[in-house]
């Protein structure tokens, strides 16, 4: 069994994964807009990404731009979390993402022998940055 973080985005899908493959060196694949489907959406949405997957260097993640009958709202309830063992790495990465954003725990040593940092980026997605000090 394998599950995937799926994020939702309202119109700049393409601008967000451009950012998180820079950002995590990855790639973006399986790129597919809603004029690569037959599913009714108005005009405006036919440019807008319908399904696309980032991976590589230990990241897959799927995302999309909703279509008009999903309704987006921000929430907290999801976070994406990065484990590295590679402090240098967790602060590069930390910066990287977190630039535009909000932070909620600063990077930093922390009682579990861990660096860690919690952030919101800049498209409204949460982050949490762990790298393990062993």
């Amino acid at each position: 069994m394998k599950t995937q973080a799926y994020l939702a985005f309202d119109g700049n899908c393409q601008e967000a994964l451009n950012f998180y493959a820079d950002s995590l060196g990855a790639e973006i694949k399986n790129r597919q807009t809603y004029a690569d489907k037959k599913i009714d959406v108005p005009a405006s949405y036919r440019d807008r990404l319908q399904h696309a997957e980032l991976k590589g260097k230990g990241v897959h993640f799927m995302a999309y731009d909703a279509a008009p009958d999903t309704p987006l709202t921000v929430g907290t309830r999801i976070h994406l979390s990065v484990d590295l063992d590679d402090k240098h790495e967790a602060k590069e990465l930390y910066e990287k993402l977190s630039a535009g954003g909000r932070i909620h725990h600063e990077l930093r040593e922390r009682e579990w022998n861990a660096l860690f940092g919690r952030f919101t980026d800049r498209y409204g997605i949460n982050w949490m940055i762990n790298c393990d000090l062993k």
